[in-house]
């Protein structure tokens, strides 16, 4: 792969990852998609062919962003799992039934007395 297409397609992830951790830090879901289906096709992208050596360092700096931006992730899903949990929403279990779907608890809990 040329250095061209190289940094193209690097270039392309590393816009993708700032566009994630935007949306991200924006609460943006509809950014937060286009930007998962951005960094999927620019990962598509650049590993079509093995990189150079001369990118490693800029290889390290994006995986590194990506581990800030799944740390971000981590915490939106825990904050969203405390607001259903406090609303008795079900929520999932974490694993999975003999079915294949992972399994769910229902939690009731009042809102308000009437």
């Amino acid at each position: 792969m040329s250095t061209v297409v190289q940094s193209g397609a690097l270039d392309a992830l590393e816009g993708a990852l700032q566009a994630e951790r935007q949306a991200l830090l924006d609460n943006d879901v509809v950014a937060l998609l286009a930007s998962t289906e951005a960094k999927v096709r620019a990962l598509r992208q650049a590993e079509a062919a093995p990189p150079d050596l001369s990118v490693a360092d800029r290889i390290a700096a994006l995986r590194i962003l990506n581990q800030a931006n799944s740390v971000l992730l981590s915490r939106r899903r825990r904050e969203v799992d405390w607001a259903l949990r406090h609303m008795g929403r079900t929520e999932s279990t974490g694993t999975y039934g003999a079915n294949g779907y992972t399994g769910t608890r229902a939690q009731a809990r009042q809102l308000a007395v009437v």
